[in-house]
């Protein structure tokens, strides 16, 4: 199931301020135009595989990460969680696996998506 146009957006247009490109910029690196990086990020537009695989290396996220998040592609660590010791065997911390094991699958979609960004920025940053 993708994940609502909205949120989706969101989430691009906050990636791409993080790696400090304005919409022009994007549009330049990837051959997609800003109007309509513009209306994905409103969440007015859904973006095609085609278009996410063009702008997920400017935006710093491996093509299947971002494909995952957008509902493209499905992943077995994203499926309902019931269980608190299988997240903690991902590397959990045992109060944040507890609580998300509580959560719908759309929830532990979401945050198992922004701990791997915030995982990989952490990587990044060590190696400056």
């Amino acid at each position: 199931m993708r994940n609502n146009n909205a949120e989706l957006g969101k989430m691009l247009r906050q990636q791409r301020l993080y790696a400090e490109l304005t919409l022009c910029q994007l549009g330049a690196s990837t051959g997609v135009s800003s109007s309509h990086l513009a209306r994905i990020e409103k969440g007015e537009r859904f973006p095609s595989a085609k278009i996410l695989r063009k702008i997920a290396m400017p935006l710093g996220f491996e093509e299947s990460e971002l494909f995952t998040l957008a509902g493209y592609l499905s992943n077995k660590q994203f499926l309902d969680i019931e269980d608190p010791k299988d997240l903690q065997k991902k590397g959990l911390d045992t109060f944040v696996a507890n609580t998300l094991a509580r959560e719908p699958v759309q929830v532990q979609r979401a945050v198992i998506g922004i701990l791997g960004i915030l995982e990989s920025l952490a990587k990044d940053a060590k190696d400056i």
